[in-house]
């Protein structure tokens, strides 16, 4: 799906999807709830969406947002995660008239492999290298060196050090700290929780804005504040986090991509009464 923002055009690209465990998606929420919106299969997964952005400009480099979760994986782990790469982050700039040598900056909301995974490509050989070659990689410095490099036992398993050590070696990382406007139009914004320096990308053009909230608020099943992952790092600071960008989303009225939501990931955050509803968007 393209969306013209008025000067900036953010194409929705698809990495494909893949699944997790239910419960771990919804923490403290009981099955009997979340599974009405997001229907488990036989192994208590959900399925989930791998949405990145591609945003263009004059004003700025051909930027990618998150690389989806890449194809670096043995059977053994394609099968846990059901991983369905189809189209395909290559694929998807293809059809955008574009190959991975004109990526100028690539923007990690954080090193998770299922946000990062498409960081680094494979060479017969064994080693990695950065699948896109003429580009800047830009993350919150803490999340490299802190919590990807030094994770604890907790977060071990979701970051893999062939998504972002390759590119340290190239020296390619741009590691900024807080909010940051990296281009006219191109914003990162911490929003600490899922990981403590976890950053979502607002972008703005002349006719309106657009949220990248990545796992802030990963799919619209979590747009109820305390329906909040396990795997967060700080619930508590994605709880406040998600209320201040829910009501800013809902009275300004952004466009928002959801980079989980399988279905329909681009829309709206509409008030009902005391709750808030996904609005989604037609291509």
């Amino acid at each position: 799906m393209r969306i013209e923002l008025g000067g900036l055009t953010v194409d929705v690209l698809s990495d494909g999807r893949f699944s997790l465990d239910g419960g771990a998606m919804f923490g403290v929420v009981p099955r009997v709830l979340w599974e009405r919106r997001k229907p488990a299969d036989e192994r208590h997964r959900i399925r989930l969406g791998l949405h990145c952005l591609l945003v263009r400009s004059e004003a700025g480099p051909v930027t990618l947002v998150d690389t989806g979760i890449g194809a670096a994986w043995d059977d053994r782990r394609r099968e846990i995660f059901a991983i369905d790469r189809v189209p395909g982050i290559e694929a998807e700039l293809a059809r955008c008239g574009l190959g991975p040598q004109d990526v100028e900056l690539v923007v990690c909301t954080h090193l998770h492999f299922d946000h990062a995974g498409g960081n680094t490509r494979a060479l017969e050989d064994g080693r990695f290298v950065p699948a896109f070659p003429n580009a800047r990689y830009v993350v919150q410095r803490g999340n490299l060196e802190q919590e990807a490099r030094r994770p604890n036992e907790l977060r071990r398993a979701s970051y893999l050090p062939h998504t972002f050590e390759p590119i340290a070696e190239a020296g390619l990382w741009e590691l900024v700290e807080g909010d940051v406007e990296l281009w006219p139009g191109l914003e990162v914004v911490r929003t600490r929780g899922h990981a403590i320096h976890h950053q979502s990308v607002v972008v703005r053009g002349r006719e309106r804005s657009l949220f990248y909230p990545a796992d802030l608020i990963p799919t619209a099943a979590h747009l109820d504040p305390p329906w909040i992952m396990a795997y967060d790092h700080e619930p508590l600071e994605t709880l406040a986090n998600k209320k201040r960008w829910l009501e800013r989303l809902e009275d300004e009225r952004w466009v928002c991509v959801l980079e989980h939501e399988a279905e329909q990931p681009v829309g709206r955050v509409v008030r009902d009464g005391r709750r808030y509803r996904w609005q989604p968007l037609a291509g």
